[in-house]
């Protein structure tokens, strides 16, 4: 026999919905079969699968060990070895962190480790999940960076989190901002609105003035610090599609240093060869938020900043005393 109780994240749906989670190996007929014969009991009760299930019910499964291993173990998620977060914020329902460049957000192919994997492995190592409640829920990153790109990235802990999260980013009700070394010299703040196409088979996309086919999108950047042959710009990020911000900036000619698939090919060499620089100097830097639900009051009008990778630092002080 084994009992389970249900939690916030599972909380709000049909039984039978919740079962077919759990037991994800299991047939319809089956998980119905053992709710008639009261094999499967919801508060000590028979359930014919149609309740809503609410936070603190509990679940008796009469059934072997090896049977519910059968139908739910081979779901576990692995975990992998926990490795050092940098965590930039953290509450109940929310955690942010500042990822490094060379990380995947999520999984690109099923033998991939990304960001993702490594908050579950923190959020059970710390016991802030269990395994068990991962068959049914599983934290997730809610923005998506480009793997070299560095910066804050948010995660939904509980099933809410995540939705409130998501819907933010989706309605744009909190302001990002990232920082860029960008090839050239950018005088005045600007505005930009163009139209993005992806290519799928080479993975790139091209943006241009007239609509042809692309996507709205908004960048707005100012110049921070003017370099030789540089700038480090401050960019607020308006619509969020995959690589928009180094694709608006090459067709400006104002490429980020270091992106190797829209940049400056030479200048690109130049700064790896002094430096090492295997990536692009675009960094998510901050995040604003504004008005925020009951549950996450406490970032209400919030200020999240993420401290720049030491190789971008470390560029920008030699600009500083060599590039100008």
């Amino acid at each position: 026999m084994r009992q389970i109780t249900i939690t916030e994240n599972e909380a709000g749906q049909r039984f039978d919905k919740f079962l077919f989670k759990y037991l994800k190996e299991a047939k319809a007929g089956f998980i119905y079969k053992m709710l008639r014969k009261k094999n499967i009991v919801l508060n000590g009760k028979k359930a014919d699968g149609k309740e809503k299930i609410h936070e603190g019910d509990l679940v008796k499964f009469f059934m072997a060990d090896e049977t519910i291993e059968k139908f739910c173990g081979a779901h576990m998620p692995e975990i992998v070895p926990e490795t050092a977060l940098d965590i930039v914020y953290e509450d109940p329902q929310v955690l942010i962190i500042n990822k490094p460049a060379g990380m995947l957000s999520q999984k690109a192919a099923a033998s991939d480790i990304s960001a993702n994997e490594y908050i579950l492995s923190y959020l059970v190592c710390h016991q802030k999940i269990s395994k068990q409640e991962l068959l049914t829920f599983r934290p997730s990153v809610c923005n998506r960076l480009d793997r070299n790109t560095s910066g804050l990235l948010i995660a939904g802990k509980t099933l809410r989190g995540l939705q409130v999260l998501s819907e933010l980013l989706k309605t744009r009700a909190m302001d990002k901002y990232y920082l860029a070394l960008v090839e050239g010299r950018v005088s005045e703040k600007t505005h930009l609105r163009g139209y993005l196409v992806k290519d799928e088979k080479t993975n790139t996309v091209s943006v241009s003035e007239t609509n042809t086919g692309g996507v709205l999108i908004e960048t707005e950047y100012e110049p921070v610090e003017h370099f030789e042959q540089s700038t480090l710009l401050k960019i607020k990020l308006i619509t969020g599609k995959p690589h928009q911000i180094r694709a608006h900036l090459a067709s400006k000619n104002h490429a980020v240093i270091g992106d190797y698939k829209y940049g400056n090919r030479t200048l690109n060499r130049q700064y790896k060869e002094r430096f090492g620089l295997g990536s692009q100097l675009l960094h998510a830097w901050k995040i604003k938020f504004h008005e925020m639900p009951e549950g996450f009051e406490a970032l209400r009008e919030k200020e999240l900043t993420a401290e720049l990778p030491e190789l971008f630092s470390r560029i920008i002080e030699w600009e500083r005393k060599n590039g100008r």
